[in-house]
């Protein structure tokens, strides 16, 4: 018998997730949304998180059943605060006589405080490591943040401990019923392409004049080069093809994140910065060569090695990137063509 089950004398019949954060991160979380659903397939089962993730929850119907917007805290940098919204919130979340508070969002500094006000009957999560564990209440349903992990091990070692069966590291990300269309730039091509995404967080991007580089290496290979990114992305898709001596296809805030799997699926593959994109291209078991700035790929890489690659931005050159990215998609193009 699972932890969860045994505390409460029965299955949970109400949880919501915690998990306030970005595209990449509700991904590398999909194991354990896995593991939950499976050890609990007739609860109801509710993701907590930010305005954007409606779209996300809508496109996971198996995981879960309902969004909430999550209104912001304080000491949490990703939502602005408003006391008001705040206050009626955790009257909303008391009301809701909820089974399991969950804390997936980090390692608890900022929001366990929080989930405590929600009235849960159990509250589980993780919390820091330099902390007693006496504080957290029942050691049985609170684990010390595992730092160093990986992103998806973490959450997945999160379920075992709660005594959860483990579903597997593999990432997923389903088609919607129609399977999005293609953008109609696309569908006129008349060979295999392969997508660069620039963009990412401030900081974190590897120069947009490397990427025309490897565009223009691809290109040459007899490959379309299709850029992708979103709206707020677009200056960085222009500073591309500006640097590039042949001409891409440039897809930038033309993509909600369905089609955007639908042009990753029917891509040969991905190069792109270590953003939300190259864990939707895991997901979606699409070859890629994932440029890491400053985060740690022992902790954000794709666990598929051999169809990912993951490098650092001391050993990124133009050549080496295109190439690895060649040598990933040489069978997958030809399966294309």
């Amino acid at each position: 018998m699972n932890t969860l089950t045994r505390l409460l004398q029965a299955p949970p019949q109400r949880i919501v997730i915690f998990r306030a954060l970005k595209l990449g991160d509700l991904l590398c979380a999909v194991p354990a949304f896995r593991a939950l659903r499976q050890a609990f397939p007739e609860a109801h089962i509710a993701l907590l998180s930010l305005p954007w993730a409606a779209e996300f929850v809508k496109l996971f119907p198996a995981y879960f059943d309902e969004f909430i917007p999550f209104p912001g805290w304080p000491g949490l940098p990703e939502q602005p605060v408003d006391p008001a919204k705040t206050v009626a919130f955790l009257t909303q979340m008391q009301a809701r006589e909820w089974d399991i508070a969950l804390q997936m969002q980090g390692n608890g500094t900022f929001v366990n405080a929080m989930l405590s006000l929600f009235g849960a009957r159990l509250v589980a999560g993780y919390y820091p490591q330099h902390l007693p564990a006496e504080r957290m209440g029942s050691p049985d349903l609170w684990m010390p943040y595992p730092q160093p992990e990986h992103e998806v091990i973490r959450h997945e070692r999160l379920m075992e401990f709660l005594g959860l069966p483990a579903a597997g590291y593999e990432l997923e990300f389903p088609p919607t019923p129609t399977d999005s269309p293609l953008p109609d730039a696309l569908n006129a091509l008349r060979g295999p392409y392969v997508c660069v995404h620039a963009g990412g967080i401030s900081g974190r991007r590897w120069p947009a004049e490397q990427f025309a580089h490897v565009a223009d290496r691809l290109a040459t290979a007899g490959l379309t080069v299709v850029l992708t990114g979103t709206q707020a992305e677009a200056t960085i898709a222009q500073t591309v093809q500006q640097h590039m001596h042949q001409r891409a296809v440039d897809l930038t805030g033309q993509t909600d994140l369905p089609t955007l799997a639908a042009v990753l699926r029917h891509s040969g593959g991905l190069v792109s910065n270590d953003t939300g994109v190259s864990h939707l291209a895991a997901a979606c078991q699409v070859p890629s060569v994932v440029i890491f700035t400053s985060a740690d790929p022992a902790e954000w890489a794709p666990l598929a090695t051999h169809r990912h690659h993951a490098v650092r931005e001391a050993d990124a050159t133009p050549t080496t990137i295109a190439d690895r990215l060649l040598s990933l998609v040489r069978n997958r193009v030809n399966q294309l063509l």
